[in-house]
C-alpha cells in the first residue's frame, strides 16, 4: 500500500510520532501526541486505535506509543515529502524559513512521489532542510547530527548550530534578526543560577544575547571542531 492510500490524518500522525522520536528519547504517550497535534486526547486515542489495526504503530493502554517496521517507512515517507518541500520553498520560491512549515503541511499530502523526485533531483539531493532536520534518501536512510540541545551546553564551549525547530515561526523570526541561523558559530557562557537563560555570542558579534528557555529548547548544536 503506498502511502498516498492513508488519510492525510494518519500520514500526520505518523509523521508526529517519528517527529517526537527524532530529537528526544522521551517516551511518546498519546497525550504528548495530543498536545503537539492541538487535539483533544479522547480524538487522539481513537486515531490511535485505528492506526495499531492497520498495523502502523504498537500502543499499549496508557502506554508508550511506537511505529512499527511499516508504520516508520511510511512515516519517513512523509517527513522526506515535508522537508523537501520546504527546501524548495526557500531555494527556488524565495520563501524565508519561518514561513514554509505550514505551507509544506498541506502540499505534502497533495503532493505525488514522483514529483517528490523531481525536487530531489532539481535541489541535486540536500541531505538538510533549511531549519537543520535531516532529509531522508529515497531509500529511506536518514542520518541524524550528532547533536545536543542548547541548554545542556557546557559553559564557556564554542558550538556550532546544527538544528532550530520549525514549529514556532515567531522564533524562527526573532532567531534571524539576530543572526542565529543552521551552521553558525555560537559561544556559550552561563547566565545567574536559576534564571533559565543561558548567554550566547554569535561569532563576529560583539554583544551578548541573554536566551529563555523557550529559546534555548528550540536550538540543537555540536562542538566546533
Amino acid at each position: 500500500m503506498s502511502v498516498n492510500q492513508l488519510s492525510d490524518s494518519a500520514q500526520n500522525y505518523l509523521k508526529i510520532i517519528y517527529g517526537l522520536n527524532e530529537w528526544s528519547s522521551e517516551p511518546v504517550t498519546a497525550s504528548v501526541i495530543a498536545t503537539k497535534a492541538g487535539m483533544k486526547l479522547s480524538t487522539v486515542s481513537g486515531a490511535l486505535s485505528k492506526l495499531r489495526h492497520q498495523g502502523l504503530l504498537d500502543h499499549a493502554p496508557y502506554g508508550a506509543v511506537t511505529l512499527t517496521d511499516l508504520g516508520r517507512d511510511y512515516a519517513i515517507t512523509m517527513v522526506r515529502r515535508h522537508r523537501l518541500i520546504e527546501t524548495f520553498l526557500v531555494q527556488m520560491l524565495g520563501y524565508r524559513w519561518d514561513q514554509v512549515h505550514d505551507e509544506a503541511e498541506n502540499l505534502e499530502h497533495a503532493v505525488s512521489d514522483f514529483m517528490i523526485q523531481r525536487i530531489d533531483s532539481l535541489l541535486e539531493h540536500p541531505t538538510r532542510d533549511p531549519h537543520g532536520d535531516p532529509i531522508p534518501t529515497a531509500e529511506g536512510r536518514i542520518s541524524v547530527p550528532d547533536a545536543i540541545n542548547l541548554s545542556d551546553a557546557a559553559d564557556g564551549s564554542n558550538v556550532v548550530v546544527e538544528r532550530i525547530a520549525d514549529d514556532d515561526s515567531q522564533l524562527l523570526q526573532y532567531f534571524s534578526d539576530q543572526g542565529i541561523h543552521v551552521g553558525v558559530e555560537l559561544g556559550v557562557t552561563s547566565a545567574e543560577d536559576f534564571s533559565e537563560t543561558i548567554n550566547v555570542r554569535v561569532a563576529g558579534k560583539k554583544s551578548t544575547l541573554r536566551l529563555g528557555s523557550r529559546a534555548s529548547n528550540a536550538v540543537w548544536v555540536s562542538p566546533r571542531d
